[in-house]
């Protein structure tokens, strides 16, 4: 459930009508709504109110630090995979001690700053990497909490970009060598052994493989129990989907009814990283129509929004619903139409052969389900500064980020010798 809805013709989010904020703010902007954002995490977090466990966001989703603020606020931790996301989480206001740090090429300059700012704990993707964390730990005089990232070689059945528990994906430890893994990590001065990591893929709409995959992990940790490794920690990683189309990805509740069972037997603290499942239908990206043509019979609107706004549909081939943002006067009868940005790409679109209203220059859209993986996928490529954001709470909206300047584009860069 989301708190976008139609009040006379107009789409509002919560108690303010998009087209207020476009006139105000410009377009394009992405728009939060507070409300759906702590609606989902709640849903989240009280589905497995049963065990002992910490939600940690998917900062990769959707960093912008009113967003995480409002979660963290609400009772979420963090999952990292850089320094920089480090650095947003800590900014928001996160407990050191609620984040958790994956990522298969962490630097050294990365792992110093998580262990001077003690988060919980590394999820560990190579033997190279725990060197490296053992090395860090012993220059900062720090204990490394880590758990080991295990690949079960569980197809989620997703898009293969976002697949990352098969054999032939470059994330974590095969299961069948794991277990030595573990045992190096336990003769580590500077390493304490905590828990165990698994993350299969992203926008996973069935209950089977995240059951199958687990059952997996909790055999594994039985074999580490009888090898004299005892842990504290299991992370499920987070990867439940959304409806996007006409997806009908399982509730949380669902997914609790099949593991917390499985759950409850290890006696150990749960650790999730949901990221889409809670920001994904919590924003949308607004644009306006600069122009509308035909070629050859075909339909083109021309919008202000691009690729570089919104990757997922040039990236995934992803399908997310366009609306648009004031139904009063427009025809009913829809036209099928590629909705495509101002980019010098023919991969520039956000939707191609979709049937929409005819609508006119002018004329504002709302592409749904851009809470996640939008502006933290946005680039400035054609020099395009990177858009507004904007949390609704209420009858009252935020900036919560700026439009970039024409002086933003080049911050930072000088002509040679000067």
């Amino acid at each position: 459930m989301h708190y976008f809805e139609y009040k006379d013709g107009g789409l509002f989010c919560e108690d303010v009508p998009l087209e207020k904020i476009a006139d105000e703010v410009g377009t394009p902007f992405y728009c939060y709504s507070r409300k759906t954002l702590i609606r989902h995490f709640n849903v989240f977090d009280s589905a497995f109110e049963e065990i002992d466990h910490m939600v940690c966001f998917a900062v990769k989703a959707n960093s912008n630090i009113g967003v995480l603020h409002e979660l963290i606020n609400a009772g979420a931790g963090c999952d990292v995979v850089s320094g920089g996301e480090l650095y947003r989480a800590l900014k928001a206001g996160c407990e050191p001690q609620m984040i958790v740090f994956a990522g298969v090429g962490k630097t050294d300059e990365e792992i110093e700053y998580a262990l001077e700012s003690n988060i919980l704990m590394f999820n560990v993707e190579s033997s190279q990497e725990l060197f490296a964390i053992d090395a860090a730990a012993a220059r900062t005089g720090k204990k490394a909490r880590v758990a080991l990232r295990i690949n079960p070689d569980v197809d989620p059945q997703t898009h293969p970009y976002i697949s990352t528990g098969l054999k032939e994906n470059k994330f974590g430890f095969n299961l069948d060598t794991a277990m030595e893994e573990y045992r190096l990590a336990a003769n580590m001065q500077n390493i304490e052994i905590v828990g165990v990591h698994q993350h299969i893929g992203s926008q996973i709409t069935q209950v089977a493989p995240f059951v199958d995959a687990l059952r997996k992990i909790l055999g594994f940790v039985e074999g580490l129990a009888d090898i004299g490794i005892d842990l504290r920690y299991i992370n499920l990683g987070g990867g439940l989907g959304i409806t996007y189309q006409d997806e009908s990805p399982p509730l949380p509740q669902e997914l609790a009814k099949e593991i917390v069972p499985m759950l409850k037997k290890s006696g150990l603290t749960i650790i999730f990283e949901p990221g889409r499942m809670i920001a994904g239908n919590a924003g949308v990206l607004v644009s306006r129509v600069l122009y509308t043509k035909q070629n050859d019979g075909k339909s083109f609107v021309i919008a202000d929004a691009a690729m570089n706004d919104l990757m997922r549909p040039t990236l995934y081939q992803a399908r997310q619903t366009i609306q648009p943002v004031n139904q009063n006067g427009l025809d009913r009868k829809k036209i099928e139409v590629d909705v495509v940005g101002p980019i010098c790409e023919s991969g520039d679109f956000l939707a191609r052969e979709r049937l929409l209203p005819r609508v006119r220059q002018g004329d504002l859209l709302a592409v749904m389900s851009a809470g996640a993986y939008g502006f933290t996928m946005s680039s400035n490529y054609n020099s395009r500064r990177r858009v507004a954001e904007v949390l609704v709470d209420g009858g009252r909206y935020h900036v919560v980020r700026r439009r970039e300047s024409m002086e933003d584009l080049v911050r930072g860069e000088s002509l040679a010798g000067e």
